[in-house]
């Protein structure tokens, strides 16, 4: 059996599980609700009916089956049988399958050890023989150079610097000597000659060595003083090797045999480590293949060893594979099987798995062998465990399942009852977060409300400069605070994932408008240019969540105005096909370039990676960059810049302060809008954020061709000529001015200006002049007024002049122009432009157009305004008010439902959802089942008309006042019957806005 038997027996089984669930459940369908049905024959009943017939056609059999099975006689014979039966054979089958798993699992073990075993062998064998080869050559070198010569090439000092700087070669030896052959007639003469008598071999400790306490040699035939020695074995120069008995025994086979031979495991002199020695006999002259073992010691001059600490040589090895620590190895000399000598290894627990690999050194008179065991005993088999687990399960669910049909639908409610309660438990815990958040939000946004709107009422009162200084802070600082809030509840539904877009019509340029509004005070304080630039080729009109894309624009902006002390912040929008087919034909920008002549990042390397553009008719992509000439980002900073509540530093929250998560919220709603987002910044030059949005586009225009701006008719037609020598500028100019449907022409000087109005035929209206241009170009601007005035114009042109910062700005006198202070916006340029030429209806604040007057609407209509906080009803109240709307208050839902029983005078109603004794929704649930029961009793004629103001259809819009800004508590304020909402804090232009709608 493998295992891919085994996974189509699981599949088997699995598919019988639920066919017989499947039955189970049709079987009690059907009886439960035929009895309905019997009892009821309605329409649902017969529908169901049908619908069990279809699903069950096909498993009729089983269907009857199983009604043979419950059957009350089988069910007494044969129920406990089968059941013992089923749970028996999959017992033992478990039981099989976990064996066979067990043994493959054993048998890959042991395979892995075999592996891992034959591998050490194979390595420790191939360095021996390497270590072998090289001594064997060693043996003819000193044939060749010590006694083919005379005198000798090779002497002790020779000797030992040649096998230091080899000894790479012999990646196993601890040492090399080489031992010459003496005769008892020429000892006394060897000797003198070599100024040292032969010592006999002796073991002695490794501490208390001294080769000159050694004895000397007995008398014997022949000796075998060692004479040349590596240095790491030079203490056994003048040791007789044939005074040793396994040297003795490996000397004289050597050179019977004439290949190289090893000696058994023995203690090493000196060191008293165990190790063996590997010998070659060296001779006089080529021998033949087949010479006798008499001519081959009567040829013999010497005898070359090489030493073997096996311990510390082995360990060696070992150290070079990264598995080492998984198994124990152990190294035998097993030339006597019965008493196998250990070379190497410990004496460890028996794990279980033992394997053996034999080790050829090269001599066959002597055997050896590595054994290997696994450190830890053989771990759990989860495999086989979980197998056989599954399997029994399997088979006892299908007992279970047997076992529950006899007992039908008692089992199956009970089942039913605990599966709803683990649900409950399962949605009480998603909706936890959500409460929490809706309380956290509740509890800081109810303070806050009254905060902003007592200070919002306090600046309609007189106060002096320093007052309204003070209030102005305080209504900054609380507006900051629930920006706080808002940024932090939204990095919770991105979250959570409840974040939703919006589809609405809006219009780009006027968001955009806005947000300039937004930071024009912040620009024109620090003296930066600040401007947006839209691409004709957008649209006029998008579909989209304009409050999303807004919320980026603002995160983007605000960080620029934080950190950009001079130069520009410039916004753009294009389509993305419209800027990915420039990027071939531009050329890297010059500071001459851009819109103040300050060096910026490249906005290339902002969208490097972008999808390519994949508009449609339906849809456009557009892609805006926000580019400023600030103080950068770091470079260590960059990676992590879209991270949640990040910082590039201390210094900078403490300097500038905000949360840090900003950024990311852009990212994330910006993925929501299909885009993407990148940045490039140079520390202290600057920083570009670009990113793409999917808009649809509802009038489905040619997104190729040139889109007509909107345009105020009084300036249509109208000509104006721009003096701005830096093109980029130039063009941000000209793009507000032509929204107005002016002609622009544009020039670079003053002179080139007085040049152009005088060769001009048409007549010029308004001639704008950059603040940089009058400064430069005129030492007397008196001069250039009286130039001017002197022109043989019908009509002379009216002077703007166009500034960054508030202090830039002077006052309009007889040599200087009217100011338009940047940025430029279409309803502020247009009201300056009104004003200046002579329209004295024009006023608003900051100069731009006011819409019209809010309290038309609201004036006479009668609110009521429901909250158990005394503060917030003052803030409604008093909001409302201003409009010229006559409030009433209520502080619970119960005097609520008494005022707007019908009949009753009210126009509309803001409606606080957390209140005591009766909380917002209740309350607007039993208001509209009023409504309804009044209309009904109405359109039934149950009670007159007149006696309800002669209104037939009562519904009251009601409004909520929430703090929680959470998409399930405005879910819940649709559900239970109110028209809307407002978010606390509201200001007064909220309550306007959402009540207005209802009396257009």
């Amino acid at each position: 059996m493998s295992f891919i038997h085994l996974i189509g027996f699981g599949l088997k089984v699995g598919q019988l599980v639920l066919m017989l669930c499947y039955s189970f459940l049709t079987v009690i369908s059907l009886n439960s609700f035929i009895n309905d049905a019997q009892m009821k024959p309605n329409k649902s009943g017969k529908i169901w009916m049908k619908f069990v017939e279809m699903f069950s056609g096909k498993s009729s059999k089983i269907h009857h089956y199983y009604q043979y099975i419950v059957s009350s006689k089988f069910r007494k014979t044969w129920w406990r049988k089968l059941l013992i039966l089923w749970i028996a054979s999959g017992t033992i089958l478990s039981l099989c399958i976990f064996w066979y798993l067990r043994s493959q699992a054993l048998e890959k073990r042991k395979e892995t050890l075999a592996n891992m075993c034959d591998e050490r062998a194979r390595m420790l064998q191939d360095q021996f023989n390497v270590s072998m080869n090289h001594v064997q050559a060693m043996s003819i070198l000193i044939s060749t150079f010590h006694h083919a010569k005379n005198p000798s090439a090779i002497d002790q000092e020779t000797f030992a610097k040649y096998t230091e700087r080899t000894a790479f070669e012999r990646p196993l030896t601890s040492g090399v000597a080489y031992a010459v052959r003496v005769l008892h007639s020429e000892r006394e003469q060897f000797e003198k000659q070599q100024g040292w008598t032969i010592k006999k071999m002796t073991s002695v400790n490794k501490d208390k060595y001294n080769p000159e306490e050694l004895e000397p040699s007995p008398i014997q035939p022949e000796y075998a003083p060692v004479i040349f020695a590596q240095d790491t074995v030079a203490h056994v120069i003048s040791l007789d090797m044939l005074t040793g008995k396994e040297d003795r025994e490996n000397v004289l086979r050597a050179r019977e045999l004439g290949k190289g031979v090893l000696t058994a495991p023995l203690a090493l002199i000196k060191s008293n480590r165990l190790g063996v020695i590997l010998t070659f006999a060296v001779y006089k002259r080529d021998l033949p293949s087949n010479a006798t073992p008499e001519e081959r010691i009567e040829a013999t001059d010497g005898y070359l060893g090489g030493v073997f600490d096996i311990e510390s040589l082995v360990e060696k090895l070992l150290q070079q594979l990264a598995s080492k620590q998984t198994i124990y190895v152990n190294v035998f000399d097993t030339t006597n099987i019965s008493n196998p000598i250990s070379m190497y290894g410990i004496d460890a627990l028996d794990t279980g798995l033992e394997h053996v690999s034999p080790l050829n050194f090269g001599d066959p008179s002597r055997k050896h062998e590595m054994r290997c065991r696994f450190k830890q005993k053989q771990p759990w088999q989860i495999l086989a465990i979980s197998t056989f687990s599954g399997i029994l399960v399997i088979t006892l669910l299908v007992g279970y399942i047997f076992y529950a049909t006899g007992n039908r639908i008692a089992q199956v409610e009970d089942d039913y009852q605990e599966m709803s309660e683990l649900k409950k438990r399962a949605e009480a815990a998603d909706v936890a977060k959500s409460e929490f958040l809706a309380t956290v939000s509740h509890e800081i946004r109810t303070p806050m409300n009254g905060v902003l709107g007592m200070l919002d009422m306090l600046m309609d009162t007189v106060l002096d400069v320093t007052q309204q200084d003070y209030v102005r802070t305080a209504q900054a600082s609380g507006k900051a605070l629930v920006s706080l809030i808002n940024a932090v509840l939204d990095q919770a539904k991105i979250e959570s994932g409840k974040l939703e877009l919006e589809a609405v019509r809006f219009d780009l340029r006027e968001i955009l408008d806005d947000v300039l509004s937004l930071f024009s005070g912040k620009s024109q304080e620090k003296g930066i240019e600040l401007a947006v630039y839209i691409s004709a080729k957008v649209p006029e009109t998008l579909i989209g969540d304009p409050g999303r894309f807004r919320q980026i624009i603002t995160n983007l902006m605000g960080n620029s105005i934080k950190f950009t002390e001079r130069g520009h912040i410039f916004v753009t929008v294009h389509l993305l096909e419209e800027v990915m087919e420039s990027i071939d034909v531009e050329t890297e920008p010059s500071s001459k370039d851009t819109l103040s002549g300050l060096p910026v990042a490249d906005r290339n390397r902002s969208w490097e990676g972008f999808r390519p553009a994949a508009s449609t008719s339906d849809s456009i992509t557009l892609i805006i960059s926000v580019e400023d000439t600030g103080v950068g980002i770091p470079l260590d900073a960059q990676p992590k810049i879209f991270t949640p509540f990040m910082q590039v530093g201390p210094s900078i929250y403490r300097l500038h302060g905000g949360t840090g998560i900003g950024l990311s919220i852009s990212k994330c709603l910006v993925n929501l809008m299909n885009g993407e987002i990148g940045f490039d910044s140079v520390p202290q030059i600057g920083s570009t954020f670009t990113f793409t949005a999917v808009f649809s586009n509802p009038n489905e225009q040619q997104i190729n061709g040139q889109l007509k701006p909107k345009s105020i008719s009084e300036f249509c037609n109208m000509q104006a000529v721009l003096v701005d020598p830096r093109h980029v500028r130039a063009e941000v100019s000209r793009y507000h001015i032509e929204r107005l449907g002016m002609h622009v022409e544009v020039v670079s000087s003053l002179p080139n200006m007085l040049l152009m109005l005088t060769s001009r035929s048409q007549t010029v209206h308004v001639v704008l002049i950059e603040e940089e241009v009058w400064d430069q170009d005129l030492n007397n601007p008196a001069v250039f007024l009286y130039k001017l005035r002197n022109l043989d114009l019908d009509t002379p042109p009216k002077l703007f002049l166009l500034t960054n910062s508030i202090s830039g700005s002077r006052q309009n006198n007889i040599s200087s122009p009217t100011v338009i202070t940047k940025p430029l916006r279409v309803s502020m340029l247009a009201a300056s432009l009104q004003r200046a030429m002579g329209d004295k209806k024009i006023k608003g604040r900051n100069g731009e157009i006011p819409k019209l007057s809010l309290s038309k609407l609201l004036v006479g209509r009668k609110i009521l305004v429901v909250d158990d906080n005394n503060v917030n009803l003052r803030v409604a109240a008093g909001a409302l008010k201003k409009y010229g709307a006559e409030v009433v208050c209520a502080d619970n839902g119960r005097k609520a439902i008494s005022l707007l029983t019908p009949p009753h005078a009210f126009d509309a109603c803001f409606m606080d959802i957390q209140m005591p004794e009766m909380d917002g929704f209740e309350a607007t649930r039993t208001i509209r089942k009023v409504e309804q029961d009044v209309n009904n009793r109405i359109q039934h004629g149950s009670v007159l008309l007149q006696d309800y103001a002669n209104n037939s259809n009562w519904h009251v819009p009601i409004l909520a006042m929430t703090a929680d800004v959470i998409q399930a508590t405005h879910e819940q304020c649709l559900k239970s019957g109110m028209d809307g909402y407002v978010s606390k804090p509201f200001e007064a232009n909220q309550l306007y806005q959402e009540v207005s709608r209802f009396f257009l």
